[in-house]
């Protein structure tokens, strides 16, 4: 049996399918950014010096323009509710070696799932609203 969600409406998403990078490295950055607030995460992603920064940066990002674009939400009050990271396809090609022999590379992939939440249909506001009243 589902379990039915609390506040449908208040989700949106972006997906980035075939990264080209291992899943465990996109896990690395992934992790320190979930159930933060929208701005501290890009503050996070832009100062991390890791190479899956970069995509997932542009994800956060893409999931806020839908926020903004289709729902109306306002980013400051967005948060990460959900980063998942599943393994792709691995795409495999043979390089030639010597003495006529072949070596196998294979080229791992990702798809990235980022989840963000609009506080305010819960009724809370973000920490820094309470902080400047």
């Amino acid at each position: 049996m589902r379990k039915r969600k609390l506040y449908p409406y208040a989700e949106v998403y972006a997906l980035g399918q075939y990264i080209s990078m291992s899943a465990h490295k996109a896990r690395r950055v992934v992790d320190q950014i979930r159930g933060r607030s929208y701005e501290e995460t890009l503050m996070i992603l832009e100062l991390m010096p890791y190479r899956a920064c970069y995509p997932i940066f542009k994800l956060v990002y893409s999931a806020a323009a839908n926020a903004t674009h289709n729902k109306g939400f306002n980013p400051a009050n967005l948060i990460i509710l959900k980063a998942e990271v599943s393994e792709g396809a691995t795409f495999k090609k043979l390089k030639p070696r010597a003495r006529g022999r072949s070596y196998p590379i294979r080229r791992h992939t990702c798809h990235i799932r980022i989840v963000l939440e609009d506080l305010t249909w819960h009724g809370l506001q973000p920490a820094r609203d309470y902080l400047n009243s």
